[in-house]
C-alpha cells in the first residue's frame, strides 16, 4: 500500500477512522469501532491486523513516569559535528536510559531525554556514554524541577501517513 517512491503509506477513510478512535482510547472494542464506522467487527479486526503487520500502528502500555520512583525528566542538548549527527542519533537511541532522541535545527543538533532518579546517574551517563561518542562537541543537561503538564500519550505519531 505504499505510494511508489514516496515512503508514505495511504490510509483510506476507514483506516483513518480506526486509527483516530484507537488514538483516543486503545482499549475500545472492535465492536464499538465497527458500530461507530458502520462496518462489521470482522472488517475492523482485519484492518487492525493489517495496520499492525505493516508496522503502521502498534500497541503499548504507557505509564506515568512518577510510578518509577519519582525520577526527574532530564534533557540533554547536544552540539555535534554535522557529519556525525545520523550515526550519533542512532548510537544515543541504543542507550537504554535514553527514552527519546530528536534531531534538531536550532540551538542544538540533538535532544536526548530520559528519566533519572539522581544526579549521579545522569552525570555517569553523560561522562561515560554520551561525551565519548564520536562527533559530540558539547552536552548541556537540563533537569525538570516541576512538570506542569506531561502527557505520556504524546508519542502519537501522525506524520508519514498520506490521506486519500
Amino acid at each position: 500500500m505504499s505510494e511508489e517512491g514516496s515512503g508514505w503509506t495511504r490510509l483510506d477513510k476507514l483506516d483513518q477512522g480506526i486509527v483516530e478512535r484507537l488514538g483516543r482510547d486503545a482499549r475500545i472494542s472492535n465492536r464499538a469501532i465497527a458500530a461507530e464506522l458502520g462496518v462489521t467487527e470482522g472488517t475492523i479486526r482485519t484492518r487492525i491486523r493489517r495496520l499492525q503487520n505493516e508496522g503502521l500502528i502498534q500497541f503499548t502500555v504507557v505509564t506515568d513516569f512518577r510510578m518509577a520512583g519519582s525520577p526527574n525528566l532530564c534533557m540533554l542538548g547536544i552540539d555535534a559535528d554535522p557529519s556525525h549527527i545520523s550515526d550519533l542519533a542512532r548510537r544515543l537511541s541504543d542507550i537504554p536510559e535514553i527514552t527519546c532522541v530528536v534531531v534538531l535545527l536550532g540551538r542544538y543538533s540533538l535532544l536526548a531525554m530520559g528519566l533519572f532518579t539522581n544526579i549521579e546517574q545522569l552525570h555517569d551517563l553523560i561522562t561515560e556514554h554520551v561525551r565519548p561518542l564520536p562527533g559530540v562537541q558539547r552536552v548541556e543537561a537540563s533537569i525538570s524541577v516541576h512538570n506542569l503538564k506531561y502527557e505520556a500519550g504524546i508519542a502519537k505519531i501522525t506524520r508519514g501517513i498520506a490521506v486519500d
